[in-house]
């Protein structure tokens, strides 16, 4: 065993991103002041997740969906093996972890639909109930996933939140990444920061791209 390359750049930028949109769309949902931002976090939220689909199939081999399957059966022996003296260890993602993947990525599509439903009137009531449903079921998920988390990391004697910063945890050489894919990570981050400088009014005219009614009525009102 030894210190290897598990998650690429991509994958891990993806995660943090995605953390941080929720967390900011979180804290500015019941502020009418900050409702663009909440908005543009939430069309944010979905754009990664598409991005992450597409990684999924295309990506590097622990980005993979083929790597960490939708296998509910399998969670059982991974939970009950952490009280034994020989825990399952697994060099991408567990059953556990893997299963809330799938559960955040559909909550997730799940939020941003509902709340773009909800944003233009669409639906009605229950549609904007459904949103705040999937928002709080999401919290409740990913203050779960945090807790596994804080809990693997004690049992493997590894830090998982680090590994998903530097990308490197310990397994053998022949399970490694190869590359970091780099020029993918830099395309996902300057999509994202470009998404948001175009919706704050920071980009020249022509190339903004407004995605809330306010945004467009202010751009609008430059133009008169």
């Amino acid at each position: 065993m030894k210190r290897i390359l598990v998650w690429d750049l991509p994958t891990r930028l993806f995660h943090w991103l995605l953390a941080a949109c929720f967390l900011g769309a979180w804290l500015s949902a019941e502020s009418e002041r900050l409702r663009d931002i909440h908005v543009v976090l939430g069309y944010t939220m979905l754009g990664l997740v598409a991005f992450r689909f597409l990684w999924g199939v295309i990506g590097t081999r622990y980005a993979r969906f083929s790597s960490f399957p939708f296998a509910p059966r399998r969670v059982l022996p991974y939970l009950l093996s952490l009280f034994t003296r020989s825990p399952q260890h697994h060099v991408g993602h567990n059953p556990a972890g893997s299963l809330a993947i799938y559960a955040i990525l559909a909550l997730s599509l799940l939020a941003g639909a509902t709340g773009y439903a909800a944003y233009n009137e669409i639906g009605g009531e229950a549609l904007a109930e459904l949103h705040e449903g999937a928002s709080s079921a999401m919290l409740g998920l990913v203050l779960i996933h945090i807790g596994a988390v804080i809990v693997s990391s004690l049992i493997h004697r590894e830090n998982l939140a680090a590994a998903m910063l530097n990308g490197y945890k310990m397994g053998r050489a022949g399970e490694a990444i190869r590359r970091k894919h780099w020029f993918v990570a830099a395309a996902l981050l300057l999509a994202t920061v470009g998404f948001w400088a175009g919706n704050a009014g920071l980009l020249p005219e022509g190339m903004s791209l407004p995605v809330t009614a306010a945004a467009a009525q202010r751009n609008e009102g430059e133009r008169g």
